[in-house]
């Protein structure tokens, strides 16, 4: 079955250009030191996670819904729904599902060491939406393929929600200036200033805004922040004990969850 391999790959590659380019234009934030070899260690941290899933998962994602739908597996496959409702049903399953995994990895101690590798980047930019250790993104993975399994999420959903999930890492993670469109965006979407907050190093907004996708389930399940507390512009970013450059460097990051200090 072909899963659009290259469509979805250059839609990302589109929407990665976009941002940086919007990022010259309209910056957010003043970087505090060169993007260079933080693009590559994040983009790397991407290459190697996918790598590691098509290594140890033989099928992608959209491949496993259309098989399990064609078995007639999972809740939405047990009564006959229209295709509009059950692409619908289907996408708010998977960004629910990103929404309550998202606080796991920073409920859980075990599952918080492989997340804090994405929360020490000291800048946002659009590369940080890609800043994920390997074994997080393997995780992530079988996630999906547990709920694609239960639920039955119909194979296009899945596909349109994994390119959509990468459009908006990339987004949310940019350094924009969107002033007065922002308030009216976030409304459907998680905005740049709306997850940013979630990237400051005070555990009480960290630990806030981990919608990627629709900003919806933060209000829903309180855990909502419109503003840090410290302006935009001047904001502390990255975690308080992950701040010197021999600990950012792409080896240190791949060790990192293997320490007993992370």
């Amino acid at each position: 079955m072909n899963d659009f391999s290259g469509v979805r790959l250059g839609i990302f590659l589109g929407v990665l250009l976009a941002c940086a380019a919007a990022e010259r234009l309209l910056p957010r934030r003043k970087p505090t030191a060169g993007a260079g070899l933080r693009w590559s260690s994040n983009l790397t941290l991407a290459v190697l996670g996918a790598v590691l899933v098509r290594l140890l998962i033989p099928f992608t994602l959209v491949e496993a819904a259309y098989k399990v739908e064609a078995a007639r597996l999972g809740l939405l496959n047990q009564a006959p729904i229209y295709f509009p409702l059950k692409f619908v049903l289907s996408f708010l399953i998977l960004d629910l599902l990103i929404y309550f995994q998202h606080r796991l990895f920073h409920w859980s101690p075990a599952l918080w060491r492989l997340h804090a590798v994405h929360h020490t980047d000291l800048d946002l930019d659009a590369s940080s939406g890609v800043r994920f250790h390997p074994g997080e993104i393997l995780l992530s993975a079988v996630i999906k393929l547990a709920a694609i399994a239960v639920f039955g999420t119909h194979f296009l959903a899945v596909l349109a929600f994994e390119v959509v999930l990468n459009a908006t890492s990339l987004f949310n993670h940019a350094n924009i200036r969107l002033g007065p469109l922002d308030a009216l965006l976030r409304l459907v979407v998680v905005t740049p200033d709306m997850h940013r907050v979630h990237h400051s190093p005070t555990r009480t907004e960290t630990d806030s805004n981990f919608s990627f996708n629709f900003p919806w389930w933060d209000r829903l399940f309180g855990t909502y922040r419109a503003q840090p507390r410290e302006p935009h512009e001047t904001m502390a970013l990255g975690l308080s004990g992950s701040r010197r450059p021999e600990e950012l460097g792409l080896f240190a990051l791949l060790g990192r969850p293997f320490k007993r200090t992370s």
